[in-house]
């Protein structure tokens, strides 16, 4: 079986946005990269860069063989993996209400049951290397909601639920599990994986103003992806990784400012909470 003597990444979603800068990122750093998308056309320009670096497979994160023989062809080739950038998702746009359940499943099918079939198949791999590092593409959506993104952030927080176990589960065999939390970066999110529910008057004053904001931002994101591939490096190389990273200024103030309220909800009801025992005398 072939070794890299450079790490190996493997990448979900590779054919554009992040996936695609992370995988440029990698290649720049001299590692190889296994690159998957549901269209494998779609990475031929990036095989090229580097065609005994990369490896391009098909991977549709719904399908769950798709997800088994990716990571069985990436071992094949490179010998191990070193990093799994579960990246592949989408975005819905539209009040709980307007957002079908169909589309609400959809939604966790990708998201959620994608990253974590590709995570399933990845496992047997790292518990056998006794190492690697398993970095879960959230959002600080799936630390925090509001108005439109309902769908999104329940895919969102699910991931990172699965992913806060995953870490403690296998810190015993030298595996890092990292949870990236983004905010508005440089890619074509809004132009290419925003879905739009059709839109229900009685929330334009609260989800209209969700939909005007993504619908303007293309293009004018202040956050650079190459940037946030050196983050997470930097974060997995750090001795002491953390369990979630918020990369963007504004992900960072958001989550920032939940979890101080967060905090001050508990402290001025926590007396509340308490005196919710079963008292002593019962």
């Amino acid at each position: 079986m072939p070794t890299s003597k450079m790490p190996t990444w493997f990448i979900t979603g590779a054919s554009s946005g992040f996936g695609l800068a992370f995988a440029k990122y990698a290649l720049d750093r001299g590692y190889s990269v296994v690159a998957t998308a549901r269209s494998v056309n779609k990475l031929e320009e990036l095989a090229a860069q580097a065609p005994d670096r990369v490896l391009t497979h098909k991977l549709d994160v719904t399908v769950v063989d798709d997800a088994e023989q990716a990571i069985a062809a990436a071992v094949l080739r490179f010998g191990r993996i070193d990093v799994l950038i579960n990246n592949a998702g989408y975005g819905i746009v539209g009040a709980v209400e307007e957002t079908p359940i169909a589309e609400f499943r959809a939604q966790m099918d990708t998201n959620f049951f994608g990253a974590l079939s590709v995570t399933k198949a990845a496992l047997p791999h790292f518990r056998r290397q006794k190492s690697g590092a398993i970095v879960n593409v959230s959002s600080f959506g799936g630390q925090l909601s509001f108005p439109g993104a309902g769908s999104y952030s329940a895919s969102k927080f699910a991931l990172e639920g699965m992913s806060e176990a995953l870490a403690q589960e296998l810190a015993p065999f030298g595996i890092k599990v990292l949870i990236v939390e983004p905010g508005a970066f440089r890619t074509n999110f809004n132009a290419d994986a925003l879905k739009y529910m059709p839109a229900i008057d009685a929330y334009k004053a609260t989800v209209g103003r969700t939909r005007e904001y993504a619908r303007n931002l293309d293009g004018t994101q202040v956050g650079d992806p190459f940037k946030a591939a050196r983050a997470i490096e930097l974060a997995l190389g750090a001795a002491t990784t953390p369990l979630r990273l918020q990369v963007g200024a504004d992900s960072a103030a958001a989550v920032k400012g939940h979890a101080e309220q967060l905090l001050k909800d508990l402290t001025n009801w926590e007396k509340v909470a308490v005196e919710t025992q079963v008292s002593a005398d019962s």
